[in-house]
């Protein structure tokens, strides 16, 4: 969805990449899934994705108390958020929805704008729109990967590449663990996707290690401009829509991850996912439980 939307205050409610340290909780029971355990263990780790609609529920009101209840409720030990503003306008309250949300939830946050914008006035913050990975572990380095566009901010958009690819390392138990956020294009034309999936394989491939992909990929899993992400990650399929909120029809939310079999050192087992409940934005959350290379505790 495009930037631009507007949302309505809640009544009860009075950037370049940024690196701010902060901490989570325990994880809940899940559902059973049907991947194999991995062979002697693993080091277990709750990841979600979420597009938060810059703080609107589905009513479109803004809300940052009932969103972050939402993020807390999941227990996650990762989290990749997409529609994240940051001084951005009226809409969200010109809060920089990304560093109060890791405060709020003590977590590590590294935000990758989509969009940095000139302010409105000298002295103010630049509006800024992008991805966030929040962690309760350490964030030892992040990048702000450029991709294939087509800009919301531009009358005569033409595609190229631009930021918001975001890509924070966290160190989960001495393990590093490449966590990559994205929201891929809306429109019905999947042809910017293609260029985009080209794009997040080609970032992806200079990485080693256990990779995951959060993301609102605007597509649904069968669709063709998807088929190659495939070749590599793992779909961890939660069995349930997540768009629209209301009264979802679509999965077009994901959590991927690198392939497990035949790859101890690298690969990713998801043990299960799931889609909660929820009217908190105006897309819903894919959570998953995942288990690292490693032996956990």
């Amino acid at each position: 969805m495009s930037p631009t939307r507007r949302m309505r205050r809640s009544p009860h409610l009075a950037a370049t990449a940024a690196l701010l340290g902060v901490l989570c909780a325990p994880p809940a029971a899940a559902s059973t899934a049907d991947t194999p355990e991995r062979p002697g263990g693993g080091v277990p780790l709750r990841v979600a994705t979420y597009n938060i609609h810059a703080g609107a529920g589905a009513d479109g009101v803004f809300d940052l108390d009932r969103l972050t209840g939402e993020l807390r409720s999941m227990e996650a030990d990762v989290i990749g958020l997409q529609e994240v503003d940051r001084h951005w306008g009226a809409r969200s309250e010109r809060r920089d929805l990304a560093k109060e949300l890791a405060r709020r939830l003590r977590m590590h946050v590294f935000f990758a704008p989509i969009y940095s914008l000139d302010p409105p006035e000298p002295g103010l913050p630049r509006p800024e729109f992008g991805v966030a990975v929040l962690s309760r572990h350490p964030v030892v380095s992040a990048e702000n990967h450029e991709i294939t566009r087509l800009s919301t901010q531009d009358p005569n958009p033409a595609p190229a590449l631009a930021p918001g690819f975001g890509e924070a390392v966290v160190r989960v138990r001495g393990l590093p663990v490449h966590v990559y956020v994205t929201h891929l294009d809306y429109r019905p034309d999947p042809a910017v996707r293609v260029a985009q999936v080209a794009d997040t394989r080609r970032v992806m491939a200079e990485d080693r290690g256990p990779k995951i992909l959060l993301g609102d990929f605007n597509a649904e899993p069968d669709a063709p401009e998807l088929t190659p992400l495939w070749q590599e990650l793992t779909d961890a399929d939660p069995g349930a829509p997540t768009f629209p909120a209301q009264a979802p029809l679509k999965r077009i939310d994901f959590v991927a991850v690198s392939k497990a079999r035949d790859r101890p050192r690298t690969g990713v087992f998801v043990r299960a996912a799931w889609v909660p409940p929820s009217v908190a934005s105006d897309h819903r959350a894919v959570v998953a439980d995942l288990l690292l290379p490693g032996r956990g505790r």
